[in-house]
């Protein structure tokens, strides 16, 4: 069967790592490019690593583009370094980064170009904020026409969100709170649009039960995501955050069964202004998308496991 092209845009999370190595384990996809957004991370951190997740899987005909569009709410400085502990790990220091990989043009050209060139709709996977889809299509409109589907990791639709800031009322998730404008730009262009919100995502914590399940497996690439994923038991250093699935559950929604997944269609608004910038909620003149409202844990799980079997990472030396 052909495969399907996908974008993927991230900003350099640990869990937007994890959803990298995830992606290049599925045989249905072929990742056409990477776009980093500079959100959640530092971004010469998270190209470093990104070149070098590529290289354990020796995808190096992948093009990658670092964005320039800097949202208005800064994710805290904190958060933004924590990924740096990725580079620290062995499977990372023994990795090759090729910076013949990443090209000049900004994060949305690079978009817009894999996207008019490609002979078949490409479906693009956002783990980061939406600034380098929203921007590209409000720059050429007809891209609409070539994209296959959107899945975007952000809002928070019938449930609180996770911004804490003193001018907030708590109801936006991060990635739509950090460029409120684009995420409202985003839903305007009415684009094959499935939101993975925090109504979803919570049912996907990094548990200790997780992490004793995942250690059991016992391949290198299972290895490796272990140590990732045990850096965020202390990444959110607050009593009433836990670090969830949030971007792994949208990259599984690419090739986990249909059944794992509860979706919900109707019309969403987003604000741009405090006090509940970036958040997104169902409104009768709003625009139509779909999102994701529930997941099956234990069948997404499995599916992860099963992926962190497979054998395609060729320079991944044991952990």
């Amino acid at each position: 069967m052909p495969k399907q092209p996908v974008i993927f845009d991230h900003d350099g999370g640990i869990d937007d790592l994890l959803s990298l190595i995830l992606l290049l384990c599925m045989p249905h996809i072929e990742l056409k490019a990477v776009c980093i957004t500079p959100a959640d991370c530092y971004p010469d951190d998270a190209l470093e690593s990104t070149l070098k997740i590529l290289h354990m899987f020796n995808a190096t005909d992948v093009k990658v583009a670092v964005g320039n569009i800097i949202g208005p709410n800064p994710f805290p400085a904190d958060w933004r370094a924590q990924p740096r502990f990725c580079r620290a790990l062995p499977a990372f220091l023994r990795s090759t980064a090729d910076q013949l990989q990443c090209v000049s043009e900004p994060a949305h050209a690079l978009m817009k170009q894999v996207i008019e060139s490609s002979s078949e709709p490409v479906t693009v996977l956002m783990t980061g904020p939406a600034s380098n889809l929203a921007a590209a299509v409000q720059q050429t409109t007809a891209l609409k026409q070539n994209i296959a589907r959107v899945v975007w990791m952000g809002g928070a639709i019938d449930v609180r969100g996770n911004v804490a800031m003193h001018d907030h009322n708590g109801t936006a998730e991060w990635n739509a709170y950090w460029h409120p404008q684009a995420t409202y730009d985003l839903l305007a262009a009415e684009l094959p649009l499935l939101l993975v919100p925090l109504d979803a995502t919570n049912r996907l914590p990094v548990s200790w039960d997780f992490l004793q399940a995942l250690s059991e497996i016992g391949t290198p690439l299972s290895e490796l995501a272990g140590q990732c994923w045990a850096a965020t038991v202390t990444a959110i250093p607050a009593y009433e955050f836990t670090y969830f699935m949030w971007d792994v559950l949208a990259t599984c929604v690419l090739g986990v069964a249909p059944d794992a997944l509860t979706v919900s269609k109707g019309k969403c608004l987003a604000s741009v202004r405090t006090p509940n910038a970036g958040q997104i909620w169902q409104e009768s003149t709003g625009f139509e998308c779909e999102w994701l409202c529930d997941a099956d844990a234990p069948k997404v799980i499995n599916y992860i496991f099963q992926l962190l079997k497979s054998k395609k990472a060729v320079n991944l030396s044991n952990c």
